[in-house]
């Protein structure tokens, strides 16, 4: 999640080499497939397609006022970082996750609330995160990037598009008040997949679903372990996506 707007870098040629590709334009895209544009094109969705406009700690902050609460943003910020990095990676499983994974997202509620507010009952406890859980749903919550709607209505005719998100349900709705539901073919979530990124099995699963070999999709995202490996590692190709040094116009000008 970033609050800057990004900054478009320019293009530059690079040179052809086993691994790369179809006319590379930009340093930023790798893939195995040698000549033959992709058919679909899968997309991470938070970082990626929208963002936070304020962090997380905002919005948490806010919630904590709901139940009378006063919580300083910054060390919500810090503490939801925390979480994030302390929750234990998933194996995948078959079929869709329990509760649409809610009870995971309660999880990391409760790691942020133990480094906030440790002295917080339970009941308090569980008002923030019903309250927490459907305002992260609400619309104006989430922004999309400035060139999104530009990118999409341009691909949509052309590719099969996708997202790829290690969300839950909410997702669709989020992507429904935004304005990009129309140009989705598909919304993978990790809830109802039963992995999560970055196992790669995410998206072996979502190419099963679509039809499609590994040498007919791209990915974009902006991690480097959970887009840019995952994906690479099942044979798709990818755009890295560093909003410090390009957008999704530059994705744009290579296809």
């Amino acid at each position: 999640m970033t609050k800057n707007a990004p900054v478009t870098a320019p293009a530059t040629k690079v040179a052809r080499t086993r691994k790369a590709i179809f006319h590379r334009l930009t340093p930023f895209m790798s893939t195995n497939n040698k000549e033959t544009p992709p058919k679909a094109i899968f997309f991470d969705a938070a970082g990626t397609l929208f963002h936070l406009p304020r962090g997380v700690g905002y919005h948490y902050a806010l919630v904590g006022e709901n139940i009378g609460l006063k919580l300083d943003s910054r060390q919500l910020d810090r503490a939801f970082n925390n979480a994030w990095n302390a929750m234990p990676r998933r194996e995948s499983i078959d079929g869709p996750r329990e509760n649409d994974d809610k009870d995971w997202w309660r999880q990391l509620v409760d790691l942020v609330l133990n480094e906030v507010a440790p002295s917080l009952n339970e009941l308090d406890r569980d008002n923030f995160f019903e309250i927490a859980y459907e305002h992260f749903a609400e619309a104006g919550v989430w922004e999309l990037y400035p060139e999104v709607l530009e990118v999409l209505e341009k691909l949509s005719p052309r590719f099969q598009l996708a997202v790829i998100s290690n969300f839950d349900g909410r997702l669709r709705m989020i992507l429904e008040q935004l304005g990009i539901s129309k140009f989705l073919k598909h919304v993978f979530l990790s809830s109802e997949l039963g992995a999560d990124k970055p196992d790669p099995e995410i998206f072996r699963r979502a190419l099963n679903v679509i039809h499609r070999e590994p040498n007919e999709v791209l990915h974009v995202g902006d991690d480097p372990e959970r887009d840019w490996k995952a994906a690479n590692a099942v044979g798709l190709s990818i755009f890295q996506l560093d909003r410090k040094k390009n957008s999704l116009r530059d994705f744009l000008s290579i296809l």
